[in-house]
């Protein structure tokens, strides 16, 4: 058959993906199959691909096609989140750019740009994981706010709220002024920012001269200033509580009150309360019935104070304002450098101001706890087992879900208002059923006219906690086959800072709605950094584009690349050479077959060289399968990667292939050729989940294959039974053969010159081998050479060579008792370590073991050498 001389990545991946989809390999029905299920996490639809997209998508793809080669019925779910705040700051951005704004348009409008937007922009990234190669089941691509899941979600909302988990109310919360929502306290980000420490002057009221001296870090906030509070404890404050003071430039009159929450040792020990801006502040504002809505910021972050100088100004310009104008009024006793960790908004970057609102909330506390036990007691199994830990702290300490975001992306809330009162509303699928309970619970006859839904969408988190239900449909039709055969998954792949966001929030919801864990196993991976541990981002300028990679190195190179240095939970140290690792084993594998593809076929028997090289790998295969599929079972697809690279490399290419290879000018047994073509084959299997291209191209160029033949859908070998003796002695033989070679490397003799073997062995099981690879023409068993020689232990094994008469002895021997030398002051050295009782008693027993064991070669290696400087 016809071989290229080079394997071309840009002509072949496109053509078996297209091959893969045209027949449907990906695609899953429910059948008499176990299944095995992954849902993606859905990656944002304004996402594009980075590196650890990469990196998490090609090991679920490792995890898929490998469950499909083993005889499993694998669906992998595609799909994407619709990403309220992302999604809807890129539709507000490019209604700017075509100067509309959103405030002048209505949310119909609105969201008929976001679907647009969305339809356009919005599968950018599924694409891109075709080109990774990514076995997804297309045919059931999802989306969160595709009609059905929409339904889905607001089905949830209805049911949690009948059963009192969901309830309205005031709340402190977290609000993004440039995404101009609230968002939950895992998106806010605390990062360290230089600013100031402002003391101002509150002077008392009915005194001229004595002052509060009162610390902050916010003096925009002043505005919004209710009280000064004090510890009552407080020998220096004690008198003035009671009394009021003026707050500095708004000039309003403010109470002092007493409250054992100020620390007395921290700044001045006194402390401006403003409920509206400062959750600490809130809970003192409620124990003293202080007023909570004086909110002296709006959407945007800019002042709404009766105040014409400031009014309308952002936040930060008016911080600058105020600073000058404290000093001119002679109200700032000092500022001083101080640094404070800030909240900033993890979508958007913008700093977060804590504000009173009302929100919608999830009651969490009853909810989580059997999903903390699933974890616990190993029902679902987290890999690697450290963040159990993390998980167990999270649920244990759980707050209340604020569910509601101030945005028009998202499910709309479906509480339906029928008057102006705080709880005139009902909750309802839709407005229809809203008549209906308002009637019936109510007893209100309205139309529809008459309701308004509340303006707010729910968090998007809200809809993708049901995502493994969802996909399959399973709120709308729980008895479905799909959900039925598919739910529970298998595996989930993710990242361990959504452990709380996504994967926390899907076992409650499997739990509520299934009474089954959603997932078996969460793989957890690390994060892909640069060589100065810093994680990779746009911002940064850090981040190869992984398009350019797959361009320059081929799908499965970067996908060999990226796995190798990837420990479960550990971070990736993202090094382009791994990628050129990955192409070079793919030339590595495609100039092996070439080899193989070269030879002539004879008709004669298999010779012992050939015949015991076979037994060794057939061994070697399947104690590698058995190993492999135990790490796996650790979820440690780096190490099976490693394990599968080693057998290809070393053992197949470079033991293998150089023993089985013709001599010049003959041909190969058509038996032995049969069997490296089936070896070969068992290997493209094991490797196809990790680079299915290459393997692909290479199962369809051996032989003509049927659609029903294809390597994707053939089934992996089983691990069988091996003889561990069989592998050994062909170790041991090895290292023989590098010995030798290692002789007339030093020695800078020829690879075509013959050599003798002398050695106290009795035989080698695999003498053939080492004839042909070492170049021995003959060995002697049992006996020693009286000649000078060049001599080695492999064990407990002793190989001589005698010396060619070429060699200089005089170098010989000086270079010998060079090496003896060297060996004699190690040894003391072991010995000394070892003579140490205290080493000895307080080691760990394998490290005493090992220094025996450095204390015995060396005897050995010295008797040798000095048995050596006899004969010379």
């Amino acid at each position: 058959m016809q071989i290229s001389e080079k394997y071309n990545p840009q002509e072949t991946e496109q053509k078996w993906y297209n091959y893969w989809l045209e027949n449907k390999y990906f695609h899953s029905e429910p059948n008499n199959k176990p299944p095995y299920t992954v849902v993606i996490p859905p990656p944002n639809v304004t996402g594009i691909l980075h590196m650890g997209h990469m990196l998490n998508n090609t090991i679920q793809d490792v995890l898929v096609r490998r469950a499909r080669m083993q005889g499993f019925n694998a669906c992998w779910v595609p799909g994407t989140d619709h990403a309220s705040i992302a999604t809807e700051a890129k539709v507000v951005a490019k209604l700017k750019s075509e100067g509309i704004n959103k405030s002048d348009i209505t949310r119909e409008e609105f969201l008929k740009h976001a679907w647009e937007w969305t339809d356009k922009y919005g599968g950018t990234i599924l694409e891109q994981l075709k080109k990774l190669g990514c076995s997804c089941d297309w045919d059931r691509t999802r989306f969160t706010m595709e009609e059905k899941l929409s339904q889905q979600v607001i089905k949830s909302f209805v049911d949690l709220y009948n059963k009192g988990l969901i309830y309205r109310g005031y709340r402190m919360v977290n609000w993004d002024p440039e995404a101009k929502t609230n968002i939950s306290d895992e998106e806010v980000i605390f990062k360290e920012q230089n600013g100031k420490l402002y003391f101002l002057k509150y002077f008392i009221v009915g005194s001229e001269k004595e002052f509060l001296e009162v610390a902050t870090t916010r003096p925009e906030t002043i505005f919004g200033d209710v009280a000064i509070a004090v510890n009552p404890n407080d020998e220096r404050y004690k008198h003035l509580i009671g009394k009021s003071v003026y707050v500095p430039i708004a000039l309003r009159q403010v109470p002092i009150i007493g409250d054992e929450y100020v620390d007395m040792e921290f700044g001045t020990g006194a402390l401006k309360i403003t409920p509206a801006h400062d959750v600490n502040d809130y809970e003192i504002g409620k124990r003293h019935r202080l007023p909570l809505n004086i909110d002296i910021l709006d959407d945007e972050g800019r002042i709404v104070f009766d105040n014409p100088k400031y009014n309308g100004k952002d936040r930060f310009e008016v911080r600058k304002e105020i600073f000058k104008d404290l000093i001119n009024l002679n109200l700032l006793l000092k500022a001083e450098d101080y640094v404070n960790k800030v909240g900033t908004s993890e979508r958007t970057g913008a700093v977060i101001e804590p504000k009173v609102s009302v929100q919608w909330f999830l009651k969490m506390s009853e909810i989580a706890k059997p999903a903390l036990d699933v974890v616990m007691d190993d029902e679902v199994k987290f890999y690697p087992e450290k963040f159990k830990n993390t998980y167990k702290h999270w649920m244990e300490n759980i707050r209340d879900w604020n569910i509601s975001r101030q945005l028009w992306w998202g499910q709309q809330i479906p509480a339906y208002y029928y008057g102006d009162g705080e709880n005139d509303f009902v909750v309802a699928e839709d407005k229809y059923q809203a008549l209906v309970i308002l009637e019936e619970q109510k007893g209100i006859i309205a139309d529809l006219d008459d309701l308004r839904q509340d303006e707010d969408a729910l968090d998007t988190w809200f809809s993708s906690w049901l995502w493994p239900m969802s996909v399959f449909d399973g709120l709308l039709d729980p008895d479905n086959k799909d959900i039925n055969y598919y739910y529970p998954t298998s595996d989930l792949v993710t990242g361990p800072d959504i452990i709380f966001f996504w994967v926390a929030r899907m076992i409650i919801a499997g739990l509520e709605y299934r009474k089954e864990v959603p997932f078996k196993n969460v793989y957890f991976t690390g994060i892909v950094r640069d060589k100065q541990r810093r994680k990779m981002s746009k911002s940064l300028g850090n981040s190869p584009d992984p398009l350019e990679l797959m361009d320059k190195y081929g799908a499965d190179g970067v996908r060999v690349g990226i796995l190798l240095s990837s420990a479960a939970g550990n971070d990736l140290l993202f090094d382009e050479d791994l990628m050129l690792q990955g192409r070079n084993f793919m030339t590595k594998i495609w100039n092996a077959f070439r080899l193989i593809n070269m030879w002539n076929h004879e008709d004669k028997p298999a010779n012992s060289t050939e015949n015991q090289t076979i037994e060794w790998f057939g061994n070697k295969l399947n104690k590698t399968i058995a190993e492999i599929n135990d790490q796996f079972e650790k979820f440690r697809i780096s190490d099976a990667l490693h394990l599968i690279y080693k057998l290809i490399w070393d053992d197949f290419c470079g033991w293998y292939l150089e023993a089985i290879k013709p001599n010049y000018g003959e041909g190969i047994s058509k038996e032995v050729y049969s069997q490296t073509i089936h070896f070969f084959e068992e290997l493209m299997k094991l490797l196809h989940p990790f680079m299915p291209f290459l393997t692909e191209e290479l199962w369809q160029t051996i032989s003509e294959r049927n659609i029903e033949d294809a390597l994707i859908i053939a089934q992996q070998k089983k691990a069988e039974a091996f003889n561990e003796d069989i592998i050994k002695n062909f170790e041991t033989a090895s290292e023989i053969i590098s010995g030798v070679r290692n002789y007339r490397q030093t020695k800078g003799i020829s690879p075509r010159e013959t050599a003798e073997i002398y050695t106290n062995a009795s035989e080698f099981a695999n003498e053939a081998v080492i004839k042909k690879l070492a170049n021995v023409s003959d060995i002697y068993f049992g006996t020693k050479t009286d000649k000078p020689s060049f001599t080695f232990l492999v064990g407990a094994t002793e190989i001589s060579i005698p010396l060619s008469e070429n060699l200089d002895l005089g170098e010989e021997k000086a270079k010998t008792e060079e090496e003896l030398k060297y060996l004699k002051g190690f040894l003391v050295s072991v010995d000394k370590k070892l003579s140490n009782e205290k080493f000895v008693a307080n080691a760990k027993p394998e490290i005493v073991e090992i220094e025996r064991r450095k204390q015995k070669d060396a005897l050995d290696k010295i008797a040798i050498l000095e048995e050596k400087l006899k004969s010379l």
